[in-house]
């Protein structure tokens, strides 16, 4: 088992708008097998969202503010317990062209395509609540 704190985990959906269409970045897993979103251990010392944050410059390379509002929140199992994970919109200010964790590949995917590429059932669920919220009210 591992610390208590290491269970519970932030997530962001980095975005963008471009050519009229709000995009999201996804990112490969640590290896490399499938896209996902940047997430994390929620550090003992940051706020939800700025652990968050820091997940997305870490595995990323983007930078921006983490908006304060929750998409969703989602478990699974690792470490043998269940983490629970909140995920948080981040519209990106900046892409980095080096980062810590640059042996990952990123891929902008337009929100009408994003299941070509994310298989994980919890992902496919947040990132559709993700398109209704910002596809709807913007």
């Amino acid at each position: 088992m591992k610390p208590e704190y290491w269970y519970k985990q932030s997530a962001v959906i980095p975005y963008r708008k471009r050519n009229g269409k709000v995009e999201i970045l996804l990112i490969t897993s640590r290896n490399k097998k499938r896209w996902i979103i940047p997430k994390g251990i929620i550090e003992p010392d940051l706020s939800v969202q700025k652990s968050a944050a820091k997940e997305a410059l870490e595995e990323a390379g983007v930078t921006g503010k983490v908006e304060k509002q929750i998409i969703a929140t989602y478990k699974y199992k690792k470490w043998n317990g269940v983490c629970e994970v909140q995920v948080y919109a981040m519209p990106v200010k900046e892409i980095l062209i080096d980062w810590e964790e640059n042996f990952r590949r990123r891929k902008w995917i337009d929100l009408d395509n994003f299941k070509k590429y994310v298989k994980d059932k919890n992902l496919i669920k947040v990132i559709i609540k993700f398109k209704d919220k910002y596809l709807n009210n913007n």
